[in-house]
C-alpha cells in the first residue's frame, strides 16, 4: 500500500470510529493535515498517531445533587485521559450545557500538543460536566462540585491526573474540589492547580492564559519586524482569558477595544483603560453580571446586542470565548476590516474554513495549541511548586512564562521550516507537539 493510501486508510478508520463526534473530528482533521508532511517522510509516525487518537481512558460518571428548593438534579460527568506519555494527565475541567464526550475528546485531544509546547513534563486530559452554574447559588455551586468530586477524586492523584479550570470552573469551583476531595482522601496534595495563593496557588495563574497569548503574539509580531506599539485589539469573551489579554495589551502599549459575551459586545471606541478593565473584572468575577452592564459605568461605551466584535475594524484579533466561535463569515470580515493577525486565547475557537481564510489573505494565525499553551505552563509551575512546598515570586512566574512563550514560537517555527511549510505557525506548532509525544511512545512501547 502506497504512503498515501495507508493515510487515507488511517483518516477513514479515525472517522469511522467516532462518525457523531463532529468536535473531535474537527480537531483531528487540522491536526492531520498539519502532519501529513511527517507521515509521508516517516511512516512509523502514522502508526503511532492511529493510536494517540484514541484515548488512554474515557471516564464518564452520573453527578447527582440537590438544588436550593430541595429538587434533585442530575448532571453528566465526564474525564477523558488522553496521554501519560509525557507526565501526569494535566488538563482543566469545563462546567457548560455544551460538554459532551466529543467537546472534552476534543480538548483532551488539543491539550496533548499544547503541553507537549510547553517542554514541561505533563501529560494530557481534559473534563467537565453539563452543569451551568450561571444563575446558581453558591450553596448550588458547591453541592454540584462536591458531588462532582465524590467520584473524581478516584481517578485523580499529584503524580496521576492534576485537573485545573476551564470555561466557568474558577478559583469559586477550584476550592470546593479541592475540599471535597481533602475531605474525601485525607490528604492535602497538589490535586488541583489554579488554587488560592494561600492554600498552594501560583502567581501570575489567573492571568497566565491571557498574558502568555499576548506574549506569543508579540514574538510573532517582533519575528515580522513590528511591536504591539498603537495596535488595535478585538478581544471576544469577557472571562477570565480575555480580561488578561486586554491587561498584557495595555501594558505593551496596544488599545483593547472589545469584551463581549453571548448577549453581545462592549466596544471602546478609544480603548479601555486599566480602571476600565478592572471594572469588567468586577462585573464577571464578582457580580456575575453580563457584559452589557459595563455600559452604566463608561460614557463612551457601545453596546451592540447580538453581535460578536469580529465586525469592528482592527489591526489583531484575539478569540477568547470559546471552540468554533470565528466561521467562514466572520473570518472574511475579519480580513475586510484590516485584521493582520489572529490570536487564539480559547480553545479552536476558528472553523477550519476560518483558518483557510486567514492563510489566504497572510494573516498572522496565533493556533489555540501554541498561542494559549500559557494557562497550563504555569498550571505546570504550580505544580512544581507544591512538589518543593514553595511559592515563588510573581517575578520569577511571569519571567518562566515569557520564555515558554517565545520557546513555543521559536520551535513551532523552526518545525515549520524543517518541513518546507515556510512561515506556517500552525502546521509547526502541531509538528513540533506531535513528535516530542510521538518519539516519547515509541520509546515506552506498545501501551
Amino acid at each position: 500500500m502506497s504512503a498515501a493510501a495507508k493515510i487515507a486508510a488511517v483518516r477513514a478508520n479515525i472517522r469511522q470510529r467516532d462518525p457523531d463526534q463532529k468536535e473531535f473530528l474537527q480537531a483531528v482533521d487540522e491536526v492531520f493535515e498539519s502532519l501529513t508532511p511527517v507521515f509521508e517522510k516517516d511512516p512509523k509516525y502514522l502508526d503511532v498517531f492511529e493510536r494517540l487518537v484514541e484515548p488512554e481512558r474515557q471516564i464518564a460518571f452520573r453527578v447527582p445533587w440537590v438544588d436550593d428548593n430541595g429538587k434533585q438534579q442530575v448532571n453528566r460527568g465526564f474525564r477523558v485521559q488522553m496521554s501519560s506519555a509525557l507526565g501526569p494527565y494535566k488538563g482543566g475541567l469545563r462546567f457548560h450545557p455544551t460538554v459532551n464526550l466529543s467537546v472534552i475528546k476534543f480538548l483532551a485531544f488539543e491539550q496533548t500538543f499544547k503541553n507537549s509546547l510547553t517542554t514541561l513534563m505533563m501529560g494530557a486530559a481534559k473534563g467537565g460536566s453539563d452543569f451551568n452554574p450561571r444563575d446558581r447559588s453558591d450553596r448550588e455551586v458547591m453541592a454540584f462540585c462536591q458531588s462532582f468530586m465524590t467520584e473524581l477524586y478516584r481517578h485523580i492523584g499529584a503524580d496521576v491526573d492534576v485537573p485545573a479550570g476551564d470555561i466557568n470552573v474558577g478559583g469559586r469551583e477550584i476550592g470546593y474540589l479541592f475540599g471535597q476531595y481533602k475531605r474525601i482522601a485525607n490528604n492535602f496534595t497538589g490535586i488541583l492547580t489554579g488554587k488560592d495563593l494561600r492554600w498552594g496557588g501560583s502567581l501570575i495563574r489567573p492571568e497566565a492564559t491571557g498574558y502568555g497569548c499576548v506574549y506569543f503574539a508579540q514574538n510573532y509580531l517582533a519575528h515580522k519586524g513590528e511591536s504591539m506599539e498603537g495596535k488595535r485589539c478585538v478581544i471576544s469573551g469577557s472571562g477570565n482569558v480575555a480580561q488578561y489579554t486586554a491587561e498584557k495589551l495595555l501594558h505593551l502599549g496596544a488599545v483593547p477595544i472589545t469584551f463581549s459575551d453571548s448577549n453581545g459586545y462592549v466596544l471602546e471606541p478609544n480603548g479601555f483603560t486599566q480602571e476600565q478593565i478592572e471594572h469588567v473584572m468586577e462585573l464577571k468575577n464578582v457580580k456575575r453580571v453580563r457584559v452589557s452592564e459595563y455600559c452604566a459605568f463608561s460614557e463612551t461605551a457601545q453596546y451592540f446586542p447580538g453581535k460578536t466584535p469580529w465586525e469592528v475594524p482592527a489591526d489583531l484579533a484575539f478569540p477568547s470565548a470559546t471552540q468554533n466561535e470565528i466561521d467562514l463569515a466572520d473570518a472574511e470580515a475579519l480580513v475586510a476590516n484590516g485584521v493582520k493577525g489572529v490570536f487564539e486565547g480559547a480553545n479552536m475557537p476558528s472553523t477550519n474554513e476560518a483558518i483557510e481564510v486567514y492563510k489566504k489573505a497572510n494573516v498572522m494565525f496565533g493556533p489555540a495549541k501554541a498561542a494559549n499553551a500559557g494557562g497550563v505552563a504555569v498550571s505546570g509551575l504550580e505544580m512544581a511548586q507544591n512538589s518543593q512546598r514553595l511559592q515563588w515570586t510573581r517575578e520569577e512566574v511571569d519571567a518562566h512564562l515569557e520564555r515558554i512563550m517565545k520557546d513555543i514560537f521559536d520551535n513551532s517555527l523552526a518545525a515549520a521550516q524543517k518541513y518546507n511549510l515556510k512561515g506556517d505557525i500552525q502546521a509547526g506548532a502541531n509538528i513540533a507537539g506531535f513528535l516530542k509525544v510521538a518519539d516519547s511512545m515509541i520509546h515506552q512501547g506498545c501501551v
